[in-house]
């Protein structure tokens, strides 16, 4: 191929259009001091190095510290070169972070005030559902194989039944497996964690002290006697404080960040698809 045809190739006319427009703008874009100035404060320092013993377990060397003064200075000078080309203009990754680290902003702003005790018992009481602890069960347990056929099942459950309410021993009867017999004071959640949400609704309802079934899990049938069962209770502030507080502060940023994006978002017209929602003044 010679020059005169290199001339002629459509790549070369969008690579010097490319340049053309770079150097434009370098020229008539307008520029602040401070966007050509990049400042690596104490406070950075000190966040890098925290970054990297994060990482490492460990204190950075020196020459390990200059590469990370290095390499954050690389990324600013790339990212503002970036940013003046209107790089970040479409890109979804870039809005994404930026979004992550305004919310973060958001959700930390003002006072940063620990709650008392009145503000905390308040909460608990407004909020009893997300602090109740499950009922506590303990029951014996007589297995059927989830093979077995429903006639099977319903002819073991006729003949056990009347023989284990007058006492007779629940070994006596069943099938094997190593499924514990008996379970002695388990929480309604890890019960239902365990043999399914249907299993542990039907024990939740069960009279304490009698044999009832035949009663499906994901294992089988099984034949139940509840033995003990302590109702859902809400524990006090004394018991679940740094629970309580914790929801309480979540709750809070939660509140700042709906707050600072209204507040944010009141400042734009909303146009979807030519339509104005919001912010269109006559």
């Amino acid at each position: 191929m010679n020059f005169r045809n290199i001339l002629r190739e459509p790549v070369l006319h969008f690579l010097l259009i490319g340049v053309f427009l770079f150097l434009l703008y370098g020229r008539v874009a307008p520029e602040s001091a401070d966007s050509r100035t990049i400042e690596v404060s104490a406070a950075r320092i000190e966040s890098l190095e925290n970054q990297f013993r994060a990482v490492w377990s460990r204190d950075p060397t020196p020459e390990e510290r200059r590469g990370l003064i290095d390499s954050f200075i690389r990324d600013e000078v790339l990212y503002r070169e970036g940013v003046a080309m209107g790089m970040d203009g479409d890109d979804p990754v870039i809005k994404r972070r930026v979004r992550q680290k305004m919310e973060v902003m958001s959700e930390e702003a003002g006072e940063q005030l620990t709650p008392t005790d009145t503000e905390l018992s308040d909460y608990l009481a407004k909020n009893p559902e997300k602090f109740k602890r499950p009922p506590v069960l303990s029951f014996e347990q007589v297995y059927f194989s989830g093979d077995a056929t429903v006639a099977d099942i319903e002819a073991w459950t006729k003949s056990a039944l009347p023989e284990l309410n007058r006492g007779a021993p629940s070994s006596n009867f069943g099938q094997p497996t190593l499924l514990p017999s008996k379970i002695e004071r388990q929480p309604l959640d890890r019960i239902a964690r365990d043999f399914g949400e249907v299993f542990a609704e039907k024990l939740s309802s069960l009279p304490t002290g009698t044999w009832q079934g035949p009663i499906s899990s994901g294992f089988g049938a099984h034949l139940v006697r509840i033995g003990e069962r302590q109702p859902a209770e809400l524990p006090t502030l004394a018991d679940i404080r740094p629970m309580v507080q914790r929801e309480w502060e979540n709750d809070r940023r939660e509140r700042n960040r709906a707050e600072s994006y209204r507040v944010m978002a009141a400042n734009y017209r909303i146009v979807i698809d030519g339509k104005t929602i919001k912010g269109d003044k006559p």
